[in-house]
Parts: structure tokens; sequence; C-alpha cells
């Protein structure tokens, strides 16, 4: 009797999926305003398709002032005009749905902006009925004019803010706009479940939770204590000396976690994806996904996988870490680069066959890929002025940290300082402006200098490319279920050299031969080094499926070459 393998249909489909994510004012501009939009986005739709990817995820398109460009949100239920309306976004989703496409929605549910109308009718008085929403609090000293506590927010600065006309101070995790909601009124726990529903019936197919670990703060407004921690990194979120323990990653909000999996649940259809973007220690961002079960959050991303080196040794130690703190059925979320972060090939020095190595391991790991607009064609970080940013991070660093000082802490951050810089518009063509606007508008950040090289167009015609690079590969992804539903297996070969990071990915129990179409047990290998490798096949049999490289290797008797900076699928 043959052993079963559980069919594709009872898989969910966010563990096979892979998301390409959209900043939506630099995608596609449909009006000619020199802004992106929803109905821009709809026309790009069958490129994303094509490309391969399932899922797309939307940065924030609702209703805001857009000092921080969505993430301060001034009305939770309709889309900021700049964008469309509500029936566009209706629009959008039919025609992902129509595609058999996934969409995730960016929900912001830490804070809202300061203009929206709860905080404004918040600060009106301290018996106000929404004065609970947020969480305000008496100051120390005489009057009151000292802060409640020591308490930073998450890019170092001041966390609390006064309030002259009700003499109180209001907690803001991370801009002053950006004042925070106080979730142990349950009110505004309702209130945001009802958020999270409310698009989920609109057709929405899942949320990434912008800082989802800061919902929660200490409920007794303890001190932050010291730390060793000067600079914060994705598994060290404390800075200048002082933890962030009180004010980060919350028992209680761990807890909620478990609410908003119901909440999704509760809808139809119940397969739905929530990932959070949180940071600590692997073992507890683990736990925003659940315990001893899968009962939180469905994934959160790694962020870890941004700082690790760029060499065997250091991505074998973190897929070790993460296969140990996710194992099945938990799975991580991976992504390279995003809206905050520099851009991935300006982080590997501008070098295309580290870009394209770099696409494999992200497509055949073990994780949900997520890919930022762009990075497919090896888009690179702009060098935009700081005071010509329109970040609204910039001016709060511009203001408070010498100037001599700033261009280090950019690169130390990763373009954190001024994010602007990775998100310039789409490279569609080397016409005018890109082929993001019409060619008389003004671009609402200017395209970077290479767009006449560095273009869709071009690319896609060059079947040598970094854009052709990922298509083969999502497409292998696609084929091979092993690289999107099996477990993982890191290899230790005679004779490997330790600059090749080499795994098995695997559907157990392995189905026997002439049962399926596709192989169950497939091998990647990633050369991480600047020469060629020879490579012993781990079994007889196999042949490369794939190549960074447009022409695969041969295995021949019981082993193969590695070209430099080659990674490669066996099946």
């Amino acid at each position: 009797m043959k052993p079963e393998v559980k069919p594709q249909e009872s898989f969910p489909w966010w563990k096979t999926t892979t998301v390409y994510h959209i900043y939506p004012r630099s995608f596609k501009d449909s009006n000619g305003d020199g802004i992106g939009d929803l109905r821009g986005i709809v026309s790009c739709l069958d490129y994303i398709r094509d490309l391969g990817f399932q899922t797309i995820w939307l940065s924030p398109v609702f209703a805001s002032p857009q000092v921080d460009f969505g993430y301060d949100v001034s009305d939770y239920f309709s889309v900021a005009p700049e964008y469309g309306n509500n029936e566009d976004l209706k629009l959008l989703i039919e025609e992902v749905h129509s595609r058999d496409m996934k969409i995730l929605l960016d929900l912001v549910l830490n804070h809202t902006s300061d203009r929206h109308p709860w905080f404004l009718v918040s600060c009106e008085s301290r018996d106000n009925p929404k004065r609970d929403w947020y969480v305000w609090r008496d100051g120390r000293k005489p009057g009151g004019k000292a802060p409640p506590n020591n308490w930073r927010n998450e890019i170092g600065g001041a966390g609390w803010h006064y309030h002259e006309k009700t003499g109180q101070w209001y907690w803001a995790a991370f801009l002053p706009c950006q004042p925070d909601l106080n979730y142990r009124n349950p009110e505004v726990r309702e209130t945001m479940i009802g958020v999270v529903k409310h698009w989920l019936r609109f057709g929405a197919d899942g949320y990434r939770l912008d800082i989802i670990g800061n919902i929660f703060e200490d409920p007794l407004f303890r001190n932050n204590p010291m730390c060793l921690t000067f600079l914060p990194g994705s598994d060290k979120p404390g800075m200048l000396f002082r933890s962030h323990v009180m004010t980060k990653n919350h028992p209680d909000t761990i807890s909620f976690m478990k609410e908003l999996r119901k909440a999704t649940e509760e809808e139809e259809p119940p397969q739905r994806l929530l990932v959070g973007e949180v940071s600590g220690e692997t073992g507890l961002i683990r736990e925003f996904c659940g315990k001893e079960k899968p009962d939180g959050l469905h994934s959160v991303f790694t962020f870890k996988v941004m700082d690790t080196p760029f060499t065997a040794k250091g991505f074998r130690k973190l897929i070790e870490e993460l296969e140990t703190c996710f194992p099945d059925p938990f799975i991580p979320a991976w992504a390279f680069s995003n809206h905050d972060r520099t851009r991935r090939i300006s982080v590997l020095g501008g070098s295309i066959e580290k870009a394209k190595l770099n696409a494999a391991l992200l497509l055949t790991a073990r994780a949900i890929p997520f890919v930022y607009y762009g990075e497919e064609i090896g888009m690179e970080q702009s060098q935009i002025p700081m005071k010509e940013a329109k970040d609204g991070l910039t001016p709060y660093f511009y203001r408070r940290v010498p100037r001599f000082l700033l261009p280090i802490l950019q690169k130390i951050s990763m373009g954190a300082v001024n994010r602007d810089g990775c998100r310039t518009p789409m490279q569609w063509n080397d016409e005018s402006n890109a082929g993001f606007t019409s060619p008389d508008a003004e671009p609402w950040l200017p395209v970077n200098v290479n767009y006449k090289s560095v273009n869709v167009k071009s690319q896609k015609n060059d079947p040598h490319s970094l854009y052709n690079c990922y298509r083969r590969f999502l497409r292998v992804r696609r084929e091979y279920t092993a690289l999107s539903r099996g477990g993982l297996h890191l290899l230790s070969l005679p004779g490997l050299s330790k600059g090749v990071l080499a795994f098995k990915r695997e559907i157990t129990p392995v189905v026997e031969a002439g049962a399926s179409e596709k192989p169950n047990r497939v091998y990647v290998f990633l050369n991480f080094m600047k020469k060629r490798t020879r490579i012993p096949s781990p079994e007889p049999g196999l042949k490369a499926v794939v190549s960074t490289y447009l022409d695969v290797p041969k295995v021949e008797g019981d082993s193969f070459n590695l070209r430099p900076h080659e990674g490669v699928v066996l099946a």
C-alpha cells in the first residue's frame, strides 16, 4: 500500500504562497498626478501574475495626512483619495481574485494619526468618553511637567508628549503624530476587531500587521530597565542602553494575537493570513504565532534574515535557528528588503550574481517569501539628500542628530533614517519617468537615475537578467511542491565546501517512484564563493532543474560543478 501525501487542496494557501510587496504611492500612476494609485496597480496585475507571484501585499492605502505615508491612519474605513476610493479597492480585489491570486492589506492597529477624529475628541478634556481610547498619563514632578516614566519610542526619542490643554501626556511608540490606542479599553479592542472583520468581508485575504508587537504596554507604567544594547538589532529591540521590555512584546500583546486569529477564522472563508511585523529574539517572536500550537498569527517576519552575513555559514546558522524555533506546522516569513530598509542589491554591493543567488535562497527556503517591488529587476537605493526628503521620519532625526552623524546613522540603520531612497518609482521602461507616470508629470519622488539601463522592459527581453532568474525560480517553486510544502534538512556531504549552503526539501512520507508527476524531494545548492567548486551528488539519478545561470550544470557520475555565486535545484 502506498503512503498517503496531503493533497494540495488541504494545505493552507498561505503556507505555499509567494508575496509581491507593493508600495502603492510608487508602483504605477494611472491619472498623471505623479502619485501611484489603485487603478495603476490593477493595470499591472498581469505583470505580477506572469512573473509568478501568487499574492500581493499593499502598504497602507487608508485615509491619512500622509506624514508617515499611510502609517498614520485618519479613517480606517476609507481609501486615501490620492490612491482612489473604496470602489477602486473593490475593483482591485476582484481583479486579483479573478486571476486566482490573493491580496493582503497593511493594517495599523497599534496607533492612529493625531488627526484621527477619535484622537481629536480624546484631546478635548480628561473626562471625554474617548479619553481612555488612548494612553494618557499624568506627568511627574511639580505640575506634571516631566514625562510619566523613562519610556522611549521605537526610534530612540521621547515616547511621551505633553498636551498643554489637558495637562497630561500621551504615549506614541513611533512618531509623535501617531498616538497609541489603549488596548486595555474593551471598546478599543472591539472596535479594532471590527476593522479587521470589515476588510475581510470586503474581500481582503489577510493582513500585514504594522508594529503589532507594541499593542500593549506595562499596566503599571514601570520604567524600562537598562540594557547593554546601544543600537537596536533584529533580535535586540532595546537601544541607547535602555530595553523596551515594558513597551514591546508584552505577554498581553502575545495573548491578543489569539483574538485576532479567532476573528479571522470566524469569517468566510476562514483561511486568511495574518503576518506580523515584530522584532526580538527568535524564540520570543515565534510565540506571536502560538506557544504549544499555532493559534496566534499565521506567521511573523524574521528580520534577522536581513542582518545575516551573506555567507553560507551565516545562513546555515540562521536556518538552524529558525528550524528549531519554527518547527512545522509553524512557518516564518522572509523578506530581504521592504519600504523601510535599503534595497537588497545595494546591500550586496550592486552584484547581479549575488542578487540572483539571494533570490534562489529566498524562493527555496522553508518560509513565506516576500519580495519588495523592483527587487526582481535590481532597483537600487536612490541617493536623496536628507534636507529634500519627504519621509516623515527624516525631519525627526534631522532636528535631533548632529548633521555629521546622519550619514553614519543612515548606513547603520540600513536606510531607516531616510526611507525615500527605497521608495522611488517603479522602473517600467527607459522612457521619461520610467513609465511610472505620464512624461509631463512630476513624480512624487524622483526616479532613480539608472532607469534607462535598469527597467522591466529591457530585462524581460534579456534571458540572462535578474527578472528572468526570479521567473525561473518562481516557476520551479510552483512545479515542485517540495519547495513550498516540504520540510527542510541541512546537508553535510563529504567533500562539500564550507562556502556552499546545501539543504533538502522533502514532503514526507515520500511517494514511491512513478506515483506522482514531480518528485517529493529536491536538493538545493547555493555557492556563496567567488570560485567554481565541485559538488558531490547526494543521490544517483539527479538532474539540475533550475540555476541562477541560464544554463543548468550537468550531473556527471556522482558530482557536478557549481559556478561562482551559482544556485541550483536538483530533482
